[in-house]
């Protein structure tokens, strides 16, 4: 008799909360929009970029690495951060002044990159915890004096195995969300066997604080047709389970598939499979020559009724 009251209960939960769990798990269509910034020093301006009112915008300055600035030939430094973008241009000042006239911008800043100075940017730890030690401290300086929201993890070569990465950028991440010094954190892999190892295995521990995978669909090869691109689409968001892919281009067209190649068209095609989770694009540095159309393009989709 229990038995079957127990069933019938299980019946009744199941009526009236159809698929409850899995409309939970799996991220909708979105109107995040993302542009890096500020690696070419080319003088762009955050006011130079167009941002659309009815989009979630977040500027990316490139980049934050853990090396020493000031001396001829850049070195490791242990999880001690210091600015590399142009901070001439974007500076805590006009961060405060873009997101005090748009209400929709927030700012992050991007770790490591392909390159500092004439050299590789290395994940180069000297140990978990003094990596994350000063890992914490430096960049807790830096978000609270350019008034920043959050980070994105762009290390594209490493002299640490998957799990030291995993634990150190985990640890990073976990620490500056519990201390209230960010909102939200993203990666940034890219299609290479190395790079993947170390991501998935970040992803694997801590894909729970990671909101965005901006993955860089444009570092496939140049010429990427629609169908191909959404073949790496579904490939990543199987490899990020359950995370927010956003699809990407490089507006230098140099790569993967270009807007005038159909990126458009796939990202409409995304859309109405509710899985277009936000468009990110590298970089508003190179978009500033064509007057940023392609930015205009990609809001102007992600602000149609998401």
């Amino acid at each position: 008799m229990e038995f079957s009251k127990l069933l019938i209960s299980l019946f009744i939960f199941q009526v009236f909360f159809p698929c409850h769990m899995s409309i939970q798990a799996a991220p909708a269509n979105s109107d995040l929009f993302r542009e890096y910034i500020g690696a070419e020093f080319n003088n762009v301006k955050f006011s130079d970029v167009p941002i659309n009112s009815n989009v979630e915008f977040h500027f990316i300055l490139s980049f934050a690495i853990d090396y020493d600035s000031t001396t001829g030939s850049p070195s490791p430094t242990n999880g001690k951060f210091n600015v590399f973008w142009d901070s001439d241009n974007l500076s805590p000042s006009q961060v405060s002044s873009i997101k005090s006239t748009h209400s929709n911008v927030k700012v992050a800043l991007s770790l490591g990159g392909d390159s500092v100075g004439d050299g590789y940017a290395y994940f180069d730890p000297s140990s978990v915890e003094s990596w994350v030690s000063n890992a914490v401290s430096s960049l807790t300086n830096i978000i609270q004096e350019y008034h920043l929201d959050g980070i994105d993890i762009d290390y594209e070569h490493f002299n640490a195995d998957p799990d030291t990465f995993s634990e150190c950028i985990g640890k990073l991440i976990k620490t500056l969300k519990n201390n209230g010094v960010i909102s939200f954190a993203s990666i940034a892999p890219f299609d290479d066997d190395d790079v993947q190892s170390h991501y998935k295995a970040l992803w694997k521990s801590y894909g729970d604080l990671i909101d965005y995978v901006n993955f860089q669909f444009y570092a496939y090869d140049q010429g990427t047709t629609v169908s191909q691109f959404m073949n790496y689409f579904n490939t990543q968001s199987s490899n990020y389970n359950g995370g927010k892919v956003l699809a990407s281009f490089i507006s230098d067209g140099s790569g993967g598939l270009t807007p005038e190649n159909g990126f458009f068209t796939a990202c409409s095609r995304l859309k109405s499979e509710n899985k277009l989770h936000g468009i990110f694009v590298w970089s508003a540095d190179d978009s500033k020559r064509n007057g940023f159309r392609y930015e205009k393009q990609s809001q102007a989709l992600l602000a149609i009724s998401h």
